[in-house]
């Protein structure tokens, strides 16, 4: 090979390279190039579930951003809580940042008694990340096929309508009080050890239903395993759009949805905290980090660190209030 066809052919190498790695995103390209000292996104749950999962897509799109490197180190335990406590317990300027699903900075704090931290006074707010919602599915054979049905048989026969949940105090359990609570029945609550068991059991007819994260029920409403009835969210979700809320469908002041965002420690600088804030803006601009997430049923929250504390600071108060007089034994 002469030297110039040599050339041409390095040269189309480094362009289809190039052109791969702008196809994951630029996600390879953004972690080979970023220089300086590691932040690390502390997650409260074991790989391989959604939080864990949507860190993953997130940090190299976060890497780009702030020109150094970012990984995902997984802390799993309590609900969150041994995760958000390490973040808690490090320097001000720690590079360790908190990558908190709501449940553990919402509920946790009234279903665990071995909290060992205050999610409203001991983190520094510093970015959202998605917003979420739950949506409630029925086995396919129910008598019922509408949320009206469904209200109007709960009301005629109390206490029979049986539904699950991930586990005592999960965030779906409380979904499920909340709407019991709004719409007036009485239900038997059926906790499991996880999302999957519960959604089995919704299949196969033990139990007559459940509210599951869109993302994680979509599946089984597409394959027709489970009939979906409404989102919890106050808006519909653009990952069913053709499917009502339930205050649409008369069920009022119930808005119940989840997130995930971001959390230094305590005294964290300003200019650290900007920095981590503006570059995660940035990041949630991205297409293709836009579509991974919108095709799995969150909405990107691109909003600022006070809407963040003040989300948390008012579901906080609405968790306490359906907690208040339960037991998470």
């Amino acid at each position: 090979m002469s030297p110039l066809k040599h050339l041409l052919a390095r040269r189309s190498l480094v362009s289809a390279l190039c052109a791969a790695m702008t196809g994951l995103g630029g996600s390879a390209w953004a972690q080979s190039q970023s220089t300086g000292p590691t932040v690390k996104l502390i997650v409260g749950y074991a790989a391989g579930g959604p939080v864990d999962s949507s860190a993953r897509v997130f940090a190299p799109v976060l890497s780009r951003e702030l020109g150094q490197p970012v990984i995902v180190e997984n802390r799993p335990g309590a609900g969150g809580a041994v995760a958000g406590n390490t973040v808690v317990k490090s320097a001000p300027n720690s590079l360790e940042i908190f990558y908190a699903a709501s449940p553990t900075m919402t509920i946790s704090p009234h279903v665990l008694k071995a909290m060992a931290f205050d999610p409203l006074k001991d983190m520094t707010p510093l970015a959202t990340i998605l917003s979420y919602a739950n949506v409630l599915v029925i086995n396919q054979n129910q008598a019922f096929k509408t949320l009206p049905e469904l209200v109007a048989f709960g009301k005629a026969n109390p206490g029979k309508l049986a539904y699950g949940s991930a586990g005592m105090g999960a965030s779906n359990h409380l979904s499920g009080e909340l709407f019991a609570r709004r719409a007036g029945i009485t239900m038997t609550h059926v906790p499991y050890k996880g999302n999957a068991p519960a959604m089995t059991d919704v299949m196969g007819g033990q139990i007559q239903m459940m509210f599951d994260i869109v993302g994680g029920a979509k599946a089984h409403i597409d394959g027709g395993k489970v009939k979906p009835l409404a989102v919890t969210s106050k808006e519909r979700n653009p990952a069913l759009p053709q499917l009502p809320s339930m205050s649409e469908l008369g069920i009022r002041d119930y808005d119940v949805g989840g997130w995930y965002g971001l959390y230094g420690p305590l005294g964290m600088s300003a200019e650290l905290s900007q920095k981590i804030t503006a570059a995660t803006a940035r990041a949630l601009q991205d297409p293709e980090l836009n579509k991974r997430w919108v095709d799995q049923g969150y909405v990107i929250w691109n909003a600022k660190p006070a809407d963040l504390a003040d989300r948390m600071r008012r579901e906080h108060a609405l968790w306490a209030e359906v907690t208040k007089g339960m037991t998470f034994e």
